[in-house]
């Protein structure tokens, strides 16, 4: 079983910053796409930053230039840098990934963490 858990989310004024972790654990022979998506109430699921397996990423627009994607392949573990935070980044964010455990990749969730951008 493969579990992802974040963690870094919180409370923060607006213009501040927050770092997100995930870490994925558990029978993992390779982990190709993993990235960050969010809820805020009322509204669908978005993607907000993804990378793969080969360094690329790639944003929502709303992000592009405040928000950094990366990830420690050694560790099993994606990070979003959140920087300039704006009240509509409120939301719940959720970690993704695409792990391959015996021959073919499967999609994973992680539970989420609450990130509210207060003035």
């Amino acid at each position: 079983q493969v579990q992802l858990v974040e963690s870094g989310g919180g409370l923060v004024q607006i213009g501040g910053s927050l770092r997100l972790s995930c870490v994925a654990s558990g029978y993992i022979r390779s982990i190709n796409d993993m990235g960050w998506y969010r809820q805020a109430p009322g509204k669908q699921r978005e993607l907000v930053a993804r990378i793969i397996s080969g360094g690329s990423t790639n944003y929502t627009d709303s992000v592009k230039g405040r928000f950094t994607i990366s990830r420690d392949k050694a560790k099993n573990t994606v990070y979003l840098q959140m920087n300039s935070l704006k009240p509509e980044d409120t939301a719940v964010y959720y970690c993704n990934a695409d792990v391959v455990t015996t021959v073919y990749p499967y999609n994973y969730w992680g539970q989420g963490t609450q990130v509210t951008v207060s003035s």
